[in-house]
């Protein structure tokens, strides 16, 4: 197995790098951890605004189904009239037929 390669740590503009590497020594790390944890802050925080809005997204869809529920499980009257309007139709056609 080919040993990792090391980070290629070019920049464009010097003045970046010299701001990169000067808040790395502050931060008391190398420039390549500097630049990894930087990297994987980002990645956590992009996920954690993911999640969050999958969250809130989730919840409406949840609040719009819990909504709806009503419309999908009627009262028991209704159920009533709408077989008793169902047996009338059957009633008919039943009759209809038997003519």
């Amino acid at each position: 197995m080919s040993q990792p390669k090391a980070m290629n740590l070019r920049f464009p503009d010097p003045a970046q790098r010299a701001a990169i590497e000067a808040a790395a020594r502050q931060a008391g790390v190398s420039l390549q951890e500097y630049i990894l944890s930087a990297a994987y802050d980002r990645a956590t925080a992009v996920e954690a605004r993911y999640l969050e809005a999958f969250r809130a997204s989730m919840s409406r869809s949840g609040d719009a189904f819990t909504e709806g529920a009503g419309a999908a499980d009627p009262s028991q009257e209704r159920r009533a009239v709408e077989l008793a309007a169902r047996q009338e139709i059957e009633g008919q056609e039943n009759r209809g037929h038997a003519a």
